[in-house]
C-alpha cells in the first residue's frame, strides 16, 4: 500500500512524535511518503519527502503539488495530522480518488456546523483515534458515523538498552515533556511542586521541563514569584529526551485536554513513576494507585501530597513504574498499531 502523511507543524511535539514513528513502522512493509512544511519536523524523517508551503486552507500551490504527489505515487491513502491539512488533503483525495483518512489526538467538541461537516464527515473518509473518550465525543456530533472513527492505540518501541540516563540534576528528579502551551497546565504543575518543596521543606527534588512554546517567559517568571526558580529546570526543546526521562523518579503531566499522550507512553515506557491529570484517555490505559497517581487540574494541595508520598516512598515508585511498563507494553506495541492501521485502510478504500 502506498501512504503518504501530511504535516504541517511549525516544530516538533507529541504529534509529529507518532508519525515518525508510524512512519517508520509502516514502511517495513508498505511505501511510505510524508509532506511537510517545516525543516524540524521533516529532518527526521527518512522515508521520500516533500517540503511543501502549507501556508492556509486556501495554499492552492500545495493543494496542487498534493495533487501531483497523489497521482505520480499512485498514494491509497492520504493521513493529515494537522487540522490545516485535514482541508486540503481531503480536497486531494476528492481530486485524485485516494482515501482521506484523520488523526486526531485529542478530545475534540465538534459543534454542528457545515465548516465541520464538510473537514470530518464530507471530505474525510475515516478518522483514527488513539482513545475510545475521543471517539464518543466526535459521535455527540450529528454528522459523525461510528463506522468511518477507528480506535487505534499509539504504537511505540523504545530499546532501552541504547539509551545512557542523563545525569541527575536532582536527587529526586521529576521530569515533564510538552509544549509550554496554556493547555499544557505547567503553571498548576509548578505550583504543586512548589508548595511540596515549602511545606515538606524538601532541598533535593527539582524539576526538569522539556519543551518549548509561548508561555516559557511567564513560567519562568511564576517559578521565580513563588521561589522555587533554583528547583525547576527549563531544558528548552530537547531532540532526544530519553536520557532524561530515564533518569528521572517520577514524570509529572498536568494537561487540561489529551487523548492518551505520547509523553505518557514513553515516560511508562523508560520506568518513571506517573503522576497525571484525568485528561482525555488516560484512564483507559492507567488505573489509579495501580499504573499512576491521579490528581484533579487545579488540586495544587493533592498535588504536592502525590509528589512527596512518592519522594518518601521507593517502594512504591518501583511499583508504580513496573506496573506502568507492563500495560504499555501489552498495549502499545508497534506490531499491533500496523495491523490495525493497515485493516483499517482496506476497510476504508474497499
Amino acid at each position: 500500500m502506498n501512504i503518504l502523511f501530511t504535516c504541517s507543524a511549525r516544530k516538533w511535539g507529541g504529534n509529529e512524535a507518532w508519525v515518525l514513528n508510524a512512519a517508520q513502522v509502516l514502511s517495513q512493509k508498505h511505501r511510505v511518503m510524508l509532506a511537510y512544511r517545516a525543516d524540524e519536523v521533516g529532518n527526521r524523517f527518512t522515508v521520500d519527502k516533500y517540503r511543501l508551503p502549507f501556508m492556509n486552507e486556501a495554499d492552492l500551490f500545495t493543494l496542487n503539488r498534493l495533487v501531483s504527489i497523489i497521482r505520480r505515487n499512485r498514494v491509497d491513502v492520504v493521513v493529515p495530522t494537522k487540522r490545516k491539512d485535514y482541508f486540503l488533503a481531503g480536497v486531494a483525495c476528492r481530486i485524485t480518488g485516494a482515501k482521506n483518512i484523520l488523526i486526531l489526538g485529542i478530545v475534540r467538541n465538534l459543534a454542528n456546523t457545515f465548516v465541520n461537516n464538510l473537514v470530518y464527515n464530507m471530505l474525510a473518509d475515516g478518522i483514527m483515534v488513539n482513545a475510545q473518550v475521543i471517539k464518543e465525543v466526535l459521535l455527540q456530533s450529528h454528522f459523525m458515523k461510528p463506522e468511518k472513527i477507528a480506535v487505534i492505540p499509539n504504537g511505540i518501541s523504545i530499546n532501552r538498552g541504547s539509551i545512557a540516563p542523563a545525569k541527575k540534576a536532582f536527587d529526586f528528579m521529576v521530569t515533564s515533556l510538552a509544549e509550554l502551551s496554556e493547555r499544557k497546565g505547567f503553571d498548576f504543575l509548578i505550583r504543586g511542586f512548589a508548595r511540596f518543596l515549602k511545606e515538606n521543606k524538601i532541598t533535593d527534588a527539582g524539576l526538569v521541563i522539556m519543551g518549548s512554546g509561548g508561555e516559557r517567559e511567564k513560567l519562568e517568571a511564576l517559578t521565580e514569584s513563588l521561589g522555587v526558580k533554583r528547583f525547576v529546570i527549563f531544558a528548552g526543546f530537547v531532540k532526544n529526551p530519553y536520557p532524561n526521562l530515564l533518569a528521572s523518579d517520577v514524570f509529572a503531566l498536568t494537561s487540561k485536554n489529551e487523548g492518551i499522550p505520547y509523553a505518557i507512553i514513553e515516560s511508562a515506557l523508560l520506568d518513571n513513576a506517573i503522576i497525571t491529570t484525568r485528561a482525555g484517555g488516560t484512564e483507559e490505559l492507567l488505573k489509579d494507585n495501580e499504573h499512576c497517581l491521579y490528581v484533579d487540574y487545579g488540586d495544587e494541595s493533592l498535588l504536592a501530597m502525590l509528589f512527596d508520598r512518592l519522594y518518601h516512598d521507593r517502594d512504591l515508585r518501583k511499583r508504580l513504574s513496573g506496573n506502568a511498563r507492563e500495560i504499555t507494553l501489552e498495549r502499545f506495541s508497534s506490531e499491533k498499531m500496523e495491523t490495525d492501521m493497515i485493516s483499517f485502510f482496506r476497510k476504508i478504500r474497499n
